[in-house]
């Protein structure tokens, strides 16, 4: 942990302890019931050799090769973004959205709802569309992304969870390949927003270590969002719902490109626990 505390990692005790239990494949449970285990030598090589790493900029969760999202345990590699918990309100707001359309049996009737068209835009780890897989049963999902490298973790997290038969894995530029008009009921998103300008802004481990075209939206960061709006309205059913993750000072902008507009109504943003703007919604009209 000193290594860690000298170069300045972020949560370096919280590091330490991660990296411990993937080279032990123990829980931390296991570990402080267990003060008097001594690691061998190759276990100890390999932590150290870890902990360098680390000290040196790389993100935990590429020298582990996983991150927890929405209760399930994610693949991550340097091919892809680590999901943050902010992003976990798009699944939220996406249900949220669809209300009585996301359950499987039509409460009124006791017939099976009617299949769910979805889009995950930018899937990178596939986060978004394996999480709305598993908690739409009655779902079936594009999931697109400009990354061969990306959407290969996503199909292996897929089929890892059990999902890969609902989910179409699709490379383009957003949604470009995609031309069914009026065909789908949610498109979700978390587009690159940073802008290119504030690269320097970044902390290191993300700067040095997470893909680029996943973080970078532009020279401002907000460039991506008008050709998600418009592209999404003409794939939208009506009563189709957009969601998308907002970046820094991308709220006015973003929501600019909905309201008064005649192809969307109830917008509306949601805070993340930290009161910042985090995610905004819309529906087709």
């Amino acid at each position: 942990m000193a290594r860690l505390r000298k170069a300045d990692v972020p949560s370096h005790t919280l590091a330490a302890e991660l990296l411990l239990m993937h080279v032990l494949g123990r829980d931390r449970a296991w570990i402080y019931t267990h003060p008097e285990e001594v690691l061998d030598p190759p276990a100890l090589d390999q932590f150290f050799a870890l902990i360098r790493r680390r000290a040196a900029g790389e993100p935990t969760q590429y020298l582990t090769g996983k991150q927890e999202f929405w209760g399930l345990e994610f693949e991550v590699t340097p091919a892809v973004l680590i999901p943050r918990p902010e992003t976990e309100h798009v699944v939220e707001v996406a249900l949220e959205r669809l209300g009585a359309r996301g359950i499987k049996i039509n409460m009124a009737t006791g017939e099976p709802s009617a299949l769910l068209k979805i889009v995950d835009v930018g899937t990178g780890s596939g986060c978004l569309a394996v999480a709305l897989a598993l908690e739409l049963p009655h779902a079936s999902i594009v999931a697109t992304d400009i990354s061969t490298e990306a959407i290969a973790v996503a199909q292996r997290i897929a089929e890892r969870h059990a999902v890969i038969d609902r989910i179409r894995f699709l490379q383009t530029d957003l949604l470009a390949s995609l031309n069914e008009a009026r065909s789908y009921d949610v498109i979700v998103s978390n587009p690159p927003y940073v802008a290119r300008d504030e690269k320097d802004q970044l902390a290191r481990e993300v700067r040095e270590h997470e893909p680029h075209s996943a973080l970078f939206g532009g020279p401002t960061g907000i460039e991506m969002y008008a050709r998600l709006v418009e592209q999404s309205a003409k794939l939208l059913r009506p009563g189709g719902v957009l969601v998308l993750e907002l970046g820094y000072n991308s709220l006015s902008y973003v929501r600019g490109l909905l309201y008064g507009q005649s192809a969307w109504v109830n917008v509306g943003v949601t805070n993340d626990l930290a009161d910042i703007p985090r995610v905004v919604a819309a529906e087709r009209t």
